[in-house]
């Protein structure tokens, strides 16, 4: 058990089970769309669904207009909602999150949860890993070697087609091992500030890496 300093969300139903997300915003967008704080990736989750506002009297929930509605403890909710330890919240009936409030003691079962799949947006080269946004975003290189593991889809790629993929103008005159390392290295990292003991970037010796996505 722990104490909890700021309020937080934990799924405790939906694809994402086991997950959380600390609210550390004045304003935090929930939905299914990639520009949201917190994705729920579920086909019946709005674009933007709810926003969480940090007010003087505490985090108040708003629902935007979704189509599938939002209850809390089992009461679909019309105007702003404020927020109390131990509401359950649903989303479109298909998400259930759980809402720990500030300075409240987090059960067991919520910490350590397991990471999610790393999740890209080609368009804007965002990132997310357990549903948060990498924040500053990868460097160029860093997306595009991440880029091309998310593709592969798990399969080993070889150093050939990292550089290829990350520096195709230099295909010719190569790059060294040591700068393919590097960046591999730095992107393990990166990764690593939001989920620390899962290494989704893994080194098959020989043959190149590929992606744990699990």
């Amino acid at each position: 058990m722990k104490v909890q300093d700021k309020p937080m969300f934990v799924v405790k139903e939906g694809q994402l089970s086991g997950q959380s997300w600390t609210l550390d915003r004045d304003v935090t967008t929930i939905g299914r769309g990639v520009d949201c704080d917190i994705v729920l990736p579920e086909r019946q989750v709005s674009r933007h669904h709810v926003r969480v506002e940090r007010r003087n009297q505490g985090y108040i929930l708003i629902d935007l207009g979704s189509k599938n509605g939002t209850h809390v403890n089992g009461q679909e909710i019309n105007q702003p909602h404020l927020l109390q330890d131990g509401d359950e919240v649903q989303i479109a009936l298909c998400v259930r999150l759980s809402f720990i409030g500030a300075e409240a003691t987090v059960p067991l079962s919520f910490e350590g949860v397991t990471g999610s799949p790393v999740r890209i947006d080609k368009g804007t080269r965002r990132v997310w890993v357990r549903g948060q946004e990498l924040d500053p975003p990868l460097s160029p290189a860093q997306y595009r070697l991440l880029e091309l593991l998310v593709d592969t889809d798990g399969r080993v790629v070889s150093r050939e087609e990292v550089v290829s993929a990350v520096w195709p103008d230099a295909a010719e005159e190569g790059v060294s091992e040591q700068a393919i390392d590097a960046l591999v290295r730095r992107l393990r990292d990166r990764l690593a500030e939001i989920v620390p003991d899962h290494q989704y970037i893994v080194t098959v010796r020989g043959h190149g890496f590929r992606l744990d996505n699990a």
